[in-house]
């Protein structure tokens, strides 16, 4: 390295050519960056969904759902398998291990399940495919005074205009009920013309069709032969001939049924501020352009908002490369602030020629790193864009050690090329194994399975590249930069030039006079100094365990929207859930009337009001005003917009969301139980439980509430007219359930043709008593006189985990105190709970699942990466116990960072400790420093003791100069109060407080435990003495310091 070192110094052409390669290259790089929000996460998970008209779910789950988990219960790499049997529906959930080869995986699946052979003959064949996780980022507002079909045709129609915009491909449409044509034949009209469904069905299939039927090749051309007459509207479909004779004249579909052109009977009200509205969501893809995308539909919007129908207007409610764009600018401008506050910092301590080329090597670093960014498949996103605000406090100090070095051996030797070799090459070994440490303190995380991995890996690619330019600018073109310095002289300086040298003087001076005393005194009290460390350490872990600093996975990081969701249970009427819409937006109206009230009518909270209510849910998405004009932030407007909402008893789950990084529910348990009886007991007493904890709110679970339900059994003796249940059966479903007779293709989508009653018949029980079977000989039997009805209680869904029924409760906390709760269950709740449930298994899902795995994972990994950072650091320096002394600070930046959460009361999360990570690359950086000076001038003959105070005097400056540096190039993201810079302050705040506490422990505690070392190695060697003169081998105690793997 040395040679290199030298060969790059003296080739100043070279090195400058190299750098202006970085930066082409670099460049090139950073304009083929996908541009996206936030990272896409890809699962190596599909799904298998089978439909099986008219079965119940019992059925379902016997006869397909668990035929399917049977079939891929011995396949390797599967994570777990989930389940839901539903009425006519089974769908079955395969996670696999991200390892796995998912294209093989998935084919495996497709194998195995074609080849089951005992499914029911009359299902629909199974369909398998990948999950797609896709989000939207854009959303507009399809709105005005315009009827559902007008409203729904003219949105599909914006829907495939704006698909083809630059940057977009994927829209969907929110708010919207799918088309029907609904053929409703009343019993009436059947036995007015002595008819069946069968018949009416029938007829429709044989008129409406478009069908080819071949060709006419002539002299003169070829001609193809067509059939046009597929029905398309209500007219079309009236006239179609059902029978015709001489005797009855012709009857048509008018006749006997009332056809409605409309939608299927899912009634649906969605609305923006009052006025109905359709949503169009822009959703991900795998290749993403946020800001093109962004400006092709704001630009599309301008141009088509003046060519809608009178009435209709778009409004853009969400666009994320607004908030991409934000964050951009806060992380732009925070790097700018802090680079320009270190630049400045260094030109006040440091040579200003210094100071530039450490500055230039920050920005070919950073070049560097843009280079292979598109290669290891990293995009340019609010996390990659933060890792360079981040690894800006650790490329720094490569740059900031060999510029001090070369600065130093200029002043002693007279500056010049020399000068330039000797001072870089007297830090090489310490800057090379100092990058080497703080890779490796980031490679766990690339390591990391499932869907984390994919947040990861994009800071610790950018820091991992950024470091390994950050080596080649600092000992290969930093030197060449700095060959032609020369000491400075006193004539030659203006007056800057001797204010910077007053500042780097007494740095110096400081560091000769009262650190020397500080250190001195740290070394002649080693114990006392390590004493006191330990009691920080202690402390500090003492602070993160027993609860004093908030601990989360993933930060609770505030949006600008609230929404809530409350799910209804199956069967419930649309008129409850049109009660609830009101109950919601009395809510809204008394939070706003609140706002109003306490600021005088001058403060705003709400902008839009979006509301879709259906028979099975309602959902509100409130739009918040910008943080800066109201005086609420997102949480407290989501927690007193619950409380005003008040309770909704037979809502299955209410939810409240109004954070950007995790929408999962904060509290999650599995229950499982092979009786669905057992496990419901179960769940419900542990439910009772939960309620008594005042930091849950909305506890709820994703089991089915029982449900009555209406059997039919055929009465002895109908099989003498000729009468099956399967006949009985079939003739109530298409009555009531209806019977496809075709699908219409009409703007790119598929309409149902369905034939069943009317729906006041479909939503009457008394209509039971009036239905008539149709026997094969064409009489018509009442229903009640060949089957018998009763009332039963039935199951309208089962869910399944890993092969046994289960069920999931799930509650929303106030507080991050999930922990305690859990130790509390553990302790007082579960094992009484499984005594009175015997068989009974839980387990933790969800986000507390995740959590469980990734602890496990991340204490694996950097158990195995310190060990190879002890084994790099032990094989460089020839010693056991020094690369110890060069660690120790890491456990120290963990509790810096761990006081530093205290002291402004903020939640350590998952993205805290990459802030650790690179603290510790910072420290170990600085021991490295120590250390090795201090073997040089122990090799130079000087004592132990002397040595380890002497080294931290000359190595002083940089070491208080990458500990600064970091700390005021973070100060304006710490400063920062956006929304935006919430992900990334607990980043930056655990690495400015784990360098300031390891600040120290370089200067004060390293040195103290150096000393103890060779207290330590005395001692050894003096008992050794002693212990060979008590078997009369004595020889004389050496005075010389014990062998350097000792020390």
């Amino acid at each position: 390295m040395n040679s290199l070192i030298e060969w790059w110094a003296r080739n100043t052409v070279a090195a400058n050519l190299l750098m202006v390669g970085i930066f082409v290259a670099g460049i090139i790089g950073f304009t083929s960056l996908e541009r996206e929000m936030d990272p896409q996460v890809r699962f190596p998970g599909l799904e298998i969904e089978v439909t099986w008209p008219g079965a119940a779910p019992q059925e379902v789950e016997e006869q397909i759902v668990a035929r399917i988990e049977e079939a891929v219960s011995d396949m390797d790499s599967i994570e777990w398998v989930r389940s839901t049997s539903a009425e006519s529906y089974g769908g079955v959930y395969i996670l696999a291990e991200s390892t796995v080869d998912f294209t093989q995986f998935m084919n495996d699946v497709k194998i195995r399940v074609d080849s089951i052979s005992s499914f029911p003959r009359d299902i629909e064949p199974p369909k398998v495919r990948q999950w797609v996780n896709r989000h939207e980022f854009i959303r507009v507002a399809v709105h005005g005074d315009l009827t559902e079909q007008e409203l729904k045709r003219l949105a599909e129609k914006l829907r495939r205009e704006a698909a083809v915009l630059p940057a977009i491909s994927v829209i969907e449409l929110f708010g919207v009920r799918n088309e029907e044509v609904s053929v409703q034949v009343s019993e009436e009209a059947l036995r007015r013309y002595g008819m069946s469904f069968n018949e009416v069905a029938q007829a429709i299939r044989n008129h409406s069709i478009n069908q080819s039927s071949g060709s006419v090749r002539t002299e003169v051309g070829t001609y193809q032969l067509k059939v046009r007459s597929q029905a398309d509207t209500e007219a079309e479909f009236s006239a179609i001939v059902i029978r015709q004779s001489e005797d009855s004249g012709t009857i048509r579909i008018g006749d006997v049924a009332n056809v409605v052109d409309g939608f299927e009977d899912n009634p649906i009200l969605a609305t923006l501020n009052g006025e109905p509205a359709v949503l169009l969501q822009v959703m991900t893809t795998d290749t993403m352009d946020i800001v093109k995308a962004s400006d092709s539909i704001r630009t599309w919007i301008d141009e088509r908002q003046d060519t809608l129908p009178a009435g209709a207007r778009l409004t853009l409610w969400t666009d994320q490369a607004e908030d991409f764009k934000g964050r951009m600018k806060t992380i732009g401008n925070s790097a700018s602030i802090g680079l320009m506050l270190v630049l400045i910092f260094l030109v006040l301590t440091l040579r200003p020629i210094v100071a530039f080329w450490v500055a230039v090597g920050i920005a070919t670093a950073y070049a560097g790193a843009f280079v292979f960014l598109p290669a290891v498949d990293v995009s340019l996103n609010m996390l990659s864009t933060f890792a360079f605000l981040l690894v800006l406090g650790i490329v720094v100090d490569d740059a900031i050690v060999v510029g001090e070095g070369i600065h130093t051996e200029a002043h002693n030797t007279g500056g010049g090329v020399t000068a330039a070799i000797a001072g870089a090459q007297l830090v090489a070994k310490p800057v090379i194994f100092a990058v080497l440490t703080t890779i490796m303190a980031f490679m766990p995380w690339l390591f990391i399975s499932g869907s984390t991995s994919e947040f990861t890996r994009h800071i610790t690619w950018v820091v991992i590249l950024a470091l390994i330019f950050s080596l080649v600018e600092a000992l290969w073109i930093l030197p060449a930069h700095l060959s032609k310095m020369k000491p400075r002289h006193e004539m030659d300086m203006g007056w800057f030039g001797h204010f910077q040298k007053r500042i780097s003087d007494s740095i110096i001076h400081f560091a000769h006079t009262y650190y020397r005393r500080i250190g001195q005194a740290a070394v002649d009290h080693r114990y006392l100094t390590f004493s006191i460390f330990i009691v920080v350490l202690v402390v500090g872990f003492a602070l993160f365990n027993i609860g004093w600093v908030k601990k989360d996975f993933m930060p609770e990081i505030e949006s600008d929207e609230v929404v809530v969701n409350v799910v209804l249970p199956e069967g419930a009427p649309y008129s409850r859930a049109l009660e609830i819409l009101a109950q919601l937006q009395r809510a809204e109206k008394e939070l706003e009337d609140e706002v109003n009230e306490r600021t005088g009518g001058e403060g705003q909270l709400i902008e839009n009001w979006y509301t879709r209510s259906r028979r099975d849910s309602v959902i509100a998405i409130v739009k918040l005003a910008p943080a800066e004009v109201r005086d609420m932030n997102a949480k407290e407007a989501a927690l007193r917009l619950r409380e005003l909402i008040g309770e909704i008893p037979d809502a299955k789950e209410v939810s409240v969301q109004f954070t950007l990084s995790n929408n999962d529910p904060d509290f999650e348990l599995s229950v499982r139980h092979p009786n669905l009886d057992v496990l419901r007991l179960a769940v419900a007493d542990l439910e009772e439980q939960l309620y008594e904890y005042e930091a849950l709110y909305d506890i709820r679970n994703n089991l089915e509430s029982a449900s009555e339900e209406i059997r039919i059994d055929l009465k002895p003796g109908a099989h003498k007219l000729g009468l099956t249940l399967s006949d009985v059966t079939r003739q109530v479903r298409q009555a009531y359930y209806g019977e496809e007779v075709q699908r219409l293709p009409r703007d790119g989508q598929d309409v149902k043709v369905m034939v069943h009653y009317p729906i006041e018949s479909r939503r009457s029980i008394e209509s039971l008593k009036h239905f008539r079977v149709r026997t094969a000989e064409g009489r018509e039997v009442p229903l009640l006189a060949v089957a018998e009805l009763e009332y039963a209680p039935g199951i309208k869904r089962i869910q399944r985990w890993n092969g046994k029924r289960a069920a999931r409760v799930s509650a929303d906390l106030k507080e991050p105190v999930r922990d305690d709760i859990m130790k509390d269950l553990d302790e007082n709740f579960f094992e009484a709970w499984e005594k009175r449930y015997p068989g009974v298994e839980r387990g933790a899902v969800g986000q507390a699942e995740g959590e469980a795995r990734f602890i496990r994972e991340v204490i694996g990994l950097y158990l195995v990466a310190f060990f190879v950072m002890y084994a790099m650091l032990a094989i460089a320096f020839h010693s056991y116990w020094q690369p110890i002394l060069i660690l120790i600070a890491m456990p120290y930046a963990y509790v810096g960072a761990i006081y530093g959460h205290f002291a402004v009361n903020m939640t350590m999360a998952i993205f805290s400790y990459f802030g650790i990570a690179a603290a510790a690359g910072v420290v170990v950086n600085d021991n490295l420093v120590l250390i090795d000076y201090t073997n040089r001038l122990r090799e130079k003959g000087m004592k132990p003791i002397e040595a380890i105070v002497e080294a931290g005097v000359i190595r002083f400056r940089p070491i208080m100069l990458t500990t600064v540096t970091t700390i005021v190039g973070l100060t304006p993201l710490l400063l920062e109060q956006s929304i935006q810079a919430k992900f990334l302050i607990p980043i930056a705040l655990s690495l400015v407080s784990g360098v300031a506490i390891a600040f120290f422990v370089t200067l004060l505690m390293v040195p103290a435990m150096y000393a103890i070392g060779i207290d330590i190695a005395d001692f050894r060697a003096r008992s050794r003495q002693r212990v060979r003169g008590w078997f009369g081998k004595s020889e004389p105690v050496s005075e010389t310091p014990a062998p350097r793997h000792l020390n």
